[in-house]
């Protein structure tokens, strides 16, 4: 059972013209906002600095070395099912998300040869957090037996926001360590979650940790099978995205950065852009950590001292690569789609694009080669970085060994710092959706929301709160949310959690 926000006061839609609304941000936050806001029929420009939408899963052409052409992205990205406002967004031009499809499995490998999967895993909790132990070479029963209960109990019930008030203030590695989770499962289990976050353990809340132990084991029934694009990030999602916006009079301008924003006359604000400033009913800042950051800085009037002063200390994850091979001939053709590692030096996984993405499928077809991405999650930020990425090249060889005499047609390593860090102890100074200038509301997978969502799905959930709070303070009827429960949907083990508390 998922856990169903809705509010249906208000009217379903502005009558006669509507407020205008300016978006700063044309990434997953962004464009649910902005969605939902041109829906009820708001005025809305949708501002995005880049050349096209997406964010941080946007996509550009670039020309390979045999002439064809290519969209490059900043890498793979799982939309599990278990992130419902995102996918209700994808809906509005794809109701049937058939530009989704499934993979088959995730397995997860060590180096010491260890291979993880949980493509038959129960998804029903708790069942699926014992049949992973059960099927599990690296996690056993004598391990469950010899982790520490009591330091365990916030994994059995998890609330929001009650689990970062209790576990914010330690590190994901230092949590896993006082509940004795064995080393090995843990590179296979529960770095995959901190690597998602582009996060050395060490650095990374343990609440968001556990948040995610939630949403993906005891808190769904959808498990940790995923879908991907079958074609790239913009053909598959934001340019029909956009065009459903144009179609609802939306205005979109892309290559267009906000400089600044600051308070107007009678509750607007003032938006500037390239030098030129435009007032606006309200605005919504979905912008990522650096370009808030940036904003915040160069707004001297917006919203309060104690709001900058938190956003100037927003930081970023450390630098990530994704390396992508256009490679001569084709991976054996019983390698996984999709394979997360660990003990491969930087090497945190490997993805055969050609096996799902239209395009890649069709090069391959094309020249009987394949497309193989690398990720390299947390790279020191010292590291040389032509080190890392022959390195990344050099462990793809260690894992599929038929890669090692293959040809590289044509090579692309994109290098990036803009994710956001949810540092340990870093959630109170996290930004809210709502501010204290009610025409000034705050979007993005750094924002703190209340609710157990986490990265695309909270960028999206976010997007849909910020709309959600400009439409209330209209009178308009405000957007459906859906999240998995806010607390342990077992009632048997948050019995044990009671019950071990007591002791």
């Amino acid at each position: 059972m998922t856990r169903l926000l809705t509010d249906r006061t208000g009217v379903p839609a502005f009558a006669g013209v509507g407020p205008e609304v300016a978006v700063a941000g044309g990434g997953i936050a962004g464009l649910a906002a902005a969605t939902v806001l041109a829906e009820r029929g708001a005025r809305v420009t949708l501002l995005e600095r880049e050349s096209g939408l997406g964010g941080r899963l946007a996509g550009w052409q670039v020309r390979l070395a045999d002439g064809s052409s290519a969209t490059m992205t900043r890498g793979f990205h799982a939309f599990f099912r278990q992130y419902y406002n995102l996918r209700a967004l994808l809906r509005r031009t794809d109701p049937g998300l058939h530009g989704l499809t499934a993979l088959r499995d995730y397995p997860l490998r060590h180096s010491a040869g260890t291979l993880d999967s949980f493509a038959r895993v129960p998804r029903t909790p708790p069942l699926n957090a014992l049949g992973f132990v059960a099927l599990s070479p690296t996690f056993g029963w004598r391990d469950l037996m010899a982790m520490n209960a009591r330091s365990a109990l916030p994994l059995l019930d998890v609330r929001v926001p009650g689990t970062y008030r209790r576990l914010d203030g330690i590190s994901a590695h230092d949590f896993l360590s006082r509940i004795r989770f064995p080393a090995a499962a843990r590179h296979l289990a529960f770095e995959v979650f901190s690597r998602s976050f582009f996060a050395d353990p060490r650095e990374l809340s343990a609440a968001e940790l556990a948040l995610m132990f939630h949403i993906y084991f005891l808190g769904s029934s959808e498990g940790l099978l995923f879908d991907v694009p079958r074609e790239p990030f913009p053909q598959a999602l934001w340019e029909p995205l956009g065009d459903y916006l144009l179609e609802r009079g939306a205005t979109i301008l892309t290559g267009s950065p906000v400089d600044a924003v600051a308070p107007g006359p009678d509750g607007t604000v003032r938006v500037t852009v390239a030098g030129r400033t435009r007032s606006y009913d309200a605005v919504v800042l979905a912008m990522d950590v650096p370009g808030l950051r940036q904003v915040a800085a160069a707004s001297p009037d917006l919203v309060d001292r104690s709001w900058r002063e938190g956003v100037a200390g927003l930081r970023t994850a450390p630098p990530f690569l994704v390396s992508r091979l256009w490679l001569d001939r084709p991976v054996r053709p019983d390698r996984p789609a999709f394979l997360g590692t660990s003990g491969y030096a930087e090497l945190d996984n490997v993805s055969l694009l050609d096996l799902w993405e239209g395009e890649a499928h069709r090069w391959s077809l094309r020249t009987g080669g394949s497309v193989v991405e690398l990720h390299a999650y947390a790279v020191p930020p010292g590291a040389d970085r032509k080190d890392v990425q022959e390195r990344l090249v050099s462990q793809l060889h260690r894992v599929y060994p038929e890669t090692h005499d293959a040809q590289v047609i044509d090579s692309r390593h994109e290098w990036r710092k803009d994710c956001p860090l949810f540092e340990v102890g870093g959630y109170d100074r996290r930004p809210r959706v709502r501010t204290a200038d009610p025409a000034v509301v705050v979007a993005g997978d750094m924002v703190a929301t209340g609710l157990p969502v986490a990265l695309m799905e909270r960028a999206a959930t976010s997007g849909f709160l910020a709309a959600n709070v400009l439409l209330r303070r209209w009178g308009v009827r405000a957007e459906p949310l859906r999240t998995v429960p806010d607390r342990g949907r077992s009632a048997v083990l948050r019995g044990l959690t009671a019950l071990l508390a007591q002791r």
